[in-house]
């Protein structure tokens, strides 16, 4: 995004040379301040163009996709889901990380960092995209070097040709929902199988290892309630557990379906942010225990195999109803009724759109 000084993304939080960023970063504050130079200045859709490039390259979260659509909408820039997959869907996957690969944060800091990895995707940087130096991002990346290519790989031999986030659209998810194919097992970005739903995250642990579980090696996991409205504030619940049955025959991943976030160090192919969510009305809370699901990652859809009269003549059941939050006063009730779907960035629907740099008022 720009945001921070050229070099310092990702430095560990244990290495020393952040006690001298932080004052060059104060320093830096007050002079763009005096310049005038303000994070809305830097905040334009080139900026986003090139964070969305940063994220195919290392392989980065998929909250990535809900924090920068909220930034975005926050900034007044006109950033849509679609855009993950436009631009994110022709990077290659340059960084050998966790969950994707097998170093940590710090190993890719010491490979490079940042800088080297987006050095080698420099064509695909909007060049007019500024940091807070006030120059164009790409102006920075002169002289980055890659020191361990067991860590980042060049441009031309990428660890995968493709590695950006993937939104999936189908009668499961009409506003959409995204996956992470770096992290998905390849057997089953193709795949159709029987549902097996979990009404929460509370049924889910009670349930999962349960020996009597319907499930086999070609089930579909649906866990709902998780999204913003039904679980506020979007946790990362949503990392599902493979059953203890199927795990004791060597099974390690299964397809699995959200309406919440799950931690971005989590591995599988796991389809999350589906929007509108259960609680939204969303057809996820209309699927039941059976119900064929074809996931086509290729194709970016995600379907329930039924007719669209059949789902429309659907109701959620009283546990699915009964499983979602439903406060009848304070801050947590004006979170659900404003609280905008993970597809818009999960931010509350007044604080959209840029405020300027109006200064308050005197209080006394």
């Amino acid at each position: 995004l720009g945001l921070t000084l050229p070099g310092l993304a990702g430095t560990p939080a244990a290495d020393s040379r952040l006690l001298q960023a932080s004052h060059d970063s104060g320093r830096r504050i007050v002079e763009m301040v005096k310049e005038d130079l303000k994070p809305q200045d830097i905040l334009t859709f080139g900026a986003f163009t090139n964070a969305i490039v940063a994220l195919g390259a290392i392989g980065g979260s998929s909250n990535a996709v809900v924090h920068l659509l909220a930034i975005a909408g926050r900034a007044g820039v006109n950033l849509t889901l679609d855009d993950f997959d436009r631009i994110g869907s022709r990077i290659p996957l340059l960084v050998n990380l966790l969950p994707a690969g097998e170093h940590l944060m710090e190993d890719m800091f010491r490979a490079g960092g940042l800088r080297a990895v987006l050095a080698q995707v420099e064509k695909h940087l909007d060049r007019s995209a500024i940091n807070v130096m006030g120059k164009p991002l790409v102006d920075s990346l002169k002289g980055a070097e890659i020191f361990d290519a067991s860590v980042i790989a060049t441009y031309e031999k990428p660890l995968q040709p493709e590695a950006g986030i993937a939104v999936l659209r189908g009668n499961i998810a009409p506003d959409g929902a995204v996956i992470k194919p770096a992290a998905a097992s390849a057997r089953l970005l193709v795949h159709t199988g029987a549902a097996v739903v979990f009404e929460s995250i509370e049924d889910f642990h009670d349930r999962i290892d349960d020996p009597d579980l319907d499930v086999d090696e070609n089930s579909v996991l649906i866990l709902r309630g998780c999204g913003p409205k039904g679980y506020p504030g979007m946790p990362e619940v949503s990392n599902m557990a493979i059953p203890k049955k199927l795990l004791e025959k060597g099974i390690d991943d299964l397809v699995r379906i959200c309406d919440g976030r799950m931690s971005g160090t989590a591995f599988g192919t796991v389809v999350l942010h589906v929007s509108p969510e259960a609680a939204a009305g969303g057809p996820l809370a209309l699927i039941k225990n059976g119900d064929l699901i074809e996931l086509n990652v290729p194709a970016r859809t995600i379907n329930v195999k039924i007719s669209d009269a059949e789902l429309a003549a659907r109701t959620p059941s009283a546990a699915t109803m009964g499983s979602l939050a439903n406060p009848s006063r304070g801050w947590e009730r004006m979170y659900i009724d404003h609280v905008q779907q993970a597809h818009l960035g999960a931010d509350l629907d007044f604080l959209r759109g840029a405020s300027g740099s109006a200064t308050p008022r005197e209080s006394h």
